[in-house]
């Protein structure tokens, strides 16, 4: 069982200019430690549900590079990237751009955008959902024609590009995977089974048994497009705190093993770099036991 890091805040410490170090020392840390991945959110303002919007937020991707620039081990992804906010050959880029520079531990997360506020006050365009999933699988086919030989036209309903060239290509071989965040059983987990090389869900207080039964609508799924349901790699959101009741979180995760779930991850629940090194000296040794 692989164990990530989801770095959703940047609110502690206050001082802005703390961030930078604070995030740097944490995920350093992380990466010392044998955490497996390190991912953050694809938001401009910070989500309403958790905390108040104008709290602090910074760019992912920008993110993502500074952190690649401090770790060595780590695969590094957004957790999702919201498929409004950039041209599908841009992020195929730009996600070529943060692998290139890693030395191939980029992850492309990915999934349709839903935080119209956010899109609304910066002027993203905002679109009918029917729309976000068309150009969802829309941008899944353009980045894996530029991740590999075919570099002629894309002519979609959405997006038309009359080049596809992609110099240098990913590092990664044969490419970045493919991440596809969400639960939604008719369209969501369809394109996992389509274009995916992971799922990402996220736990609930209804622990394993909705883990489950999403992961069955997977299964149904792949049978109907005659993929390997054991190709893709199911990974989770974990909804337990590992400090707080590291019992508890062990055995929801041994619960997620049962059902085929070889990455977990968790989200600092107080200061990054205290949650880090806790992570480290208190739960990845006892996850190791897990297998």
């Amino acid at each position: 069982m692989k164990l990530g890091l989801h770095y959703w805040s940047y609110s502690t410490p206050a001082d802005p200019a703390a961030i930078a170090p604070t995030l740097a020392q944490a995920a350093t840390i992380a990466d010392q430690a044998g955490v497996a991945s390190f991912t953050v959110m694809d938001h401009f303002f910070q989500m309403e549900a958790v905390a108040s919007a104008e709290e602090p937020m910074l760019e992912a991707y920008t993110t993502l590079g500074y952190v690649a620039a401090k770790t060595q081990r780590m695969t590094l992804g957004v957790l999702v990237t919201g498929v409004m906010y950039r041209y599908p050959g841009l992020l195929a880029k730009t996600v070529t751009t943060l692998d290139v520079l890693s030395g191939g531990r980029a992850r492309l997360g990915i999934g349709a955008s839903w935080y119209e506020r956010e899109q609304r006050g910066l002027g993203v365009p905002v679109v009918p959902m029917a729309e976000r999933f068309e150009r969802l699988e829309e941008t899944l086919r353009i980045c894996l024609q530029m991740w590999g030989d075919d570099n002629g036209p894309f002519d979609g309903r959405h997006y038309q590009l009359t080049e596809t060239i992609n110099s240098p290509q990913p590092v990664s071989r044969p490419r970045p995977p493919i991440m596809i965040g969400g639960g939604g059983e008719k369209k969501t987990l369809l394109l996992v089974a389509r274009y995916a090389d992971a799922c990402n869900l996220f736990g609930t207080d209804k622990g394993a048994d909705e883990v489950a039964r999403k992961l069955d609508v997977l299964r149904g799924h792949c049978a109907a497009e005659g993929r390997d349901y054991d190709a893709i790699e199911k990974t989770v959101v974990a909804s337990r705190s590992p400090l707080n009741d590291t019992d508890g979180f062990l055995a929801e995760v041994s619960d997620y093993a049962a059902l085929g779930v070889t990455e977990v991850q968790v989200t600092p629940d107080r200061h990054p770099v205290e949650f880090a090194s806790r992570l480290g000296d208190e739960v990845l040794p006892r996850l190791a036991e897990i297998g």
